[in-house]
């Protein structure tokens, strides 16, 4: 079919539909290209009924449209990489031909595992957002979360990726991606996105922000793991949530404190020092004040376990 009779079909105004495709990313079409089908259609009626039951208005629509054609255009790259890596591993196949059967046997099933994966995340977004509007006494402004943001970053990561071919590159990458990803859901934080050599995390719980990114320093300080040296930057205050990224002065700080930060070492800001200065498990020193973009007076606190300090003075 070709755009101009998906838009008839699904009753969609062609401009609309057009800004649809171009916010989801899709290639652009002449109006007489066959390059639709029927699914389009469904596609645009369904949009037309997300439109119509409030929840695509002017308001929000771009942003969301855009976000899901960011977020699957990157997936759908990874996972055709992946099959085409799979396929040519086989000696004895046609790579051509064993793409074909791996896309046929593959992706019925892993359509079914994303949504899976989709429905679970959608539970656990949706219990954060009844538990944040229950504890709205908090004083946390409308629309924020009072959250802990870290980043944490890999030392040295420009110099040593100089002396790297492609594939060390993305094994090391990878290995840092999953390795943290571990590590952030066992102490019970979220990933929200990693940046190259750098990750951005947030937890509920100030003190699993803390145990994370120290977790992420021991690692990256033991000479017999692969995991490389990090160092890390927390601030603890209300947060800005959208479209799954987190936004707001807090995450500014966050960033800045990581910057800063010595190699192997973990930074937090006064809202974390609140958080944690009575609790006897963590070692709080203060460092500095300091001027970073945006902040002419920072004022930083290196973070450690109390128990590693024990070891070290023993």
């Amino acid at each position: 079919m070709t755009r101009l009779e998906v838009a008839a079909a699904a009753g969609v105004p062609l401009e609309v539909a057009r800004e649809l495709w171009r916010l989801l990313g899709f290639a652009a079409t002449a109006d007489d290209d066959p390059a639709f089908t029927a699914a389009d259609v469904e596609a645009l009626q369904l949009a037309g009924d997300l439109v119509g039951l409030g929840i695509l208005g002017e308001d929000s629509q771009a942003a969301l449209v855009r976000t899901w054609g960011r977020s699957f255009a990157r997936l759908a790259e990874w996972q055709t990489t992946l099959l085409a890596r799979v396929a040519a591993a086989d000696p004895d196949a046609d790579p051509v031909e064993r793409l074909g059967v791996l896309t046929g046997e593959v992706l019925p099933r892993v359509e079914r595992l994303q949504s899976y994966v989709w429905r679970r995340h959608l539970a656990g977004a949706s219990g954060r957002l009844m538990a944040g509007t229950e504890s709205d006494e908090t004083g946390a402004t409308a629309g924020t979360t009072p959250q802990a943001v870290c980043f944490c970053d890999i030392v040295g990561f420009t110099s040593r990726s100089r002396s790297m071919r492609d594939a060390e590159l993305v094994a090391w990458i990878e290995t840092f991606e999953a390795r943290t990803t571990e590590v952030v859901v066992d102490h019970g934080g979220r990933v929200i996105k990693n940046i190259g050599d750098e990750v951005l995390l947030v937890a509920d719980d100030p003190a699993a922000a803390a145990r994370i990114a120290l977790t992420l320093v021991a690692m990256g300080s033991d000479e017999d793991d692969p995991f490389p040296q990090v160092r890390a930057g927390i601030a603890y205050g209300d947060v800005v949530t959208r479209l799954g990224d987190v936004l707001g002065p807090t995450v500014n700080i966050a960033a800045r404190l990581t910057g800063i930060a010595r190699d192997g070492t973990v930074l937090v800001d006064d809202g974390m020092r609140e958080q944690l200065g009575d609790d006897p498990a963590w070692s709080l020193r203060r460092v500095p004040r300091t001027s970073v973009k945006g902040y002419s007076s920072l004022r930083p606190w290196a973070l450690r376990r109390r128990e590693d300090d024990g070891d070290r003075s023993g």
